[in-house]
């Protein structure tokens, strides 16, 4: 038991210290890694949008492994988007920061629609995939729209 409390009480130290570190993180050094979460989505999402279009032969296995890495990516740039990233050249909008009710819900969306798309990638329906592919196209569009500098 005196072992059990010795390794609970580490591990929650450990967790203290992480979570410390990971508050104190430079301002770019949040934005660069959001930015790289964002490219690797567009990176593993182009390809299912070309299948979406017919511009680029449907391959089943392609869409389920791609979806299944979008789920995983969809989650991890939301938290550089903090206030002390507000003043760093970015494309953010300032709405990202002032609007973080509607920021928080696009981000969510997002998440939705691709959790959809690998259940419904898993089912095979290539119609219905593509359907999803779509609707995870505009979630995404619906962010750039509103909180995203025009490129």
């Amino acid at each position: 038991m005196k072992r059990f409390c010795t390794l609970l009480s580490a591990a929650f130290v450990g967790l203290v210290v992480s979570g410390i570190a990971a508050a104190q993180v430079k301002p770019d050094v949040l934005v660069g890694q959001r930015q790289a979460a964002m490219k690797l989505q567009g990176k593993y999402f182009g390809p299912l949008s070309g299948m979406a279009q017919g511009k680029v032969p449907y391959n089943h296995d392609v869409v389920v492994r791609n979806a299944a890495f979008l789920e995983a990516l969809d989650k991890m740039p939301w938290d550089g988007f903090v206030d002390s990233t507000k003043d760093v050249k970015s494309h953010a909008l300032p709405a990202v920061f002032t609007e973080g009710a509607k920021f928080k819900e696009a981000s969510e969306r997002l998440q939705s629609e691709v959790s959809k798309l690998v259940s419904v990638s898993k089912a095979g329906d290539e119609a219905a995939v593509k359907q999803q592919i779509t609707a995870v196209g505009k979630a995404c569009g619906g962010c750039h729209e509103n909180f995203r500098e025009k490129q």
